[in-house]
This record gives C-alpha cells, structure tokens and sequence, in this order.
C-alpha cells in the first residue's frame, strides 16, 4: 500500500459522481466503499508485486466502463479456481443486483481495505475470504494449489490460485447453491460446472477463457 491521490479520480470528479447515480438509479444496492487499485506492476521469475493504493467505487467503476482511461493503473485482484475432484471448474454468475451482472467467473473480488495486512495487501487472504463470501466454502473445504496463475489482460491482472475440492462437480454446486439459497442478498445467481471448452459461454470473461481453454480438452 501506499498514500498516492489518482489524478483521474480527482480531475473528473463531478462526471464521476453523475456516472455513479446514473448506475445506483439502476442498481440501488451499489455501495460506493473504498477499493485498491494498482500501479508499477513488476514481474519477476516467479514473483508479482506492484504499488497498490486507495480509491472509492465509484472512481473504480466510472474507469472500468469508460474504457480504462488511464493506463497506468490497473485492477489486479486474486480469484480462486475452484476445481472438483473430477475435474470440474465451478464458476459464480454474478447476481442482478451487482455491478457485474450476468457475468460468468471464479469467485474473486478487486481487493480492498479488509486485505492489508501489514501495509501490504494479501491477495491470497482476499482469495479465501472473496470463496467464504461468495460460496460459503472455507479453508478446512479445499486444498490450495503452492503456486499461482497469473493472466495479464491489460488493465486486469488476474492472479488466480487453485483451490483443489474433494466434492465431485454436481455435489460442489449443491453445496454452493444450499448456501446461496440461505443468504439474504447472495453475490451470486447460480453455480456453472466447466468440464469441456465448449462450457465456455460468452458471458466468462475473455482473460477466464483463456486459462480456461488452457487447461480443458472437448474430449468426452
């Protein structure tokens, strides 16, 4: 973490605000909190780590949806690649009420201030508490792969840490969906099960669908 003002959030602050009614207009349930965003990615052999600072919601989205105007930041964030004993990746749809409505993708979140951890932000305690939030599933669920995938989409870094199941597909999505089914306002709409490339729908996003097609075959 450190202290740094975003010049885009602070030059276009009223367009921001106006942009941010329009979407709670829609979506009444959006909560403008506080997010890190990152700057100076750094890539080394087997290491990430990048200069991360604090912004509100609002600025985060109106960035997002006018097409990434400044590209010297970008939104890095942890996922976690759920997999089923029999191979089955399980990925969340996001509920209506979100700001990623209808999207298809492993549970993960843009970090914010929950995950500092001695001014650092730990991308691996966002990973497990995005998986608790969204799916109820906790540690003592999965087994955590030792290394970590890390797909670069321009403004997205998208740092995804496998996340081994001893359920089997159909099972896993029960269990997540029971837990859906007794949240007040679940983050997520349904459970989908990708086993074979052709699962892949338009509504996963480009970066998901390539580490996806990676690592699934259309073999029966």
């Amino acid at each position: 973490m450190m202290p740094w003002r975003w010049p885009f959030a602070d030059g276009r602050r009223s367009e921001i605000n106006a942009h941010f009614a329009e979407l709670r207009h829609k979506t009444p349930q959006l909560w403008n909190g506080r997010v890190l965003l990152g700057r100076n990615a750094r890539f080394t052999a087997d290491t990430f780590s990048a200069d991360y600072f604090e912004t509100d919601f609002a600025s985060f989205l109106a960035w997002r949806d006018w097409g990434f105007p400044d590209a010297s930041v970008f939104n890095g964030f942890g996922m976690g690649a759920l997999r089923s004993r029999d191979g089955a990746y399980a990925l969340g749809e996001m509920a209506p009420h979100t700001a990623n409505a209808g999207r298809v993708y492993f549970p993960a979140g843009t970090p914010d201030l929950n995950d500092v951890r001695d001014g650092k932000v730990d991308i691996a305690g966002s990973v497990a508490r995005e998986v608790e939030e969204e799916t109820g599933l906790t540690a003592a669920d999965y087994r955590v792969a030792d290394d970590w995938d890390c797909v670069v989409a321009g403004p997205l870094i998208a740092l995804m840490r496998g996340l081994q199941s001893d359920l089997d597909g159909e099972t896993l999505r029960q269990r997540i969906e029971m837990n859906l089914a007794r949240q007040a306002v679940p983050e997520l709409a349904a459970i989908h099960l990708m086993r074979r490339r052709s699962d892949i729908t338009a509504m996963v996003p480009p970066y998901m669908a390539a580490f996806l097609a990676a690592r699934l075959t259309d073999a029966v």
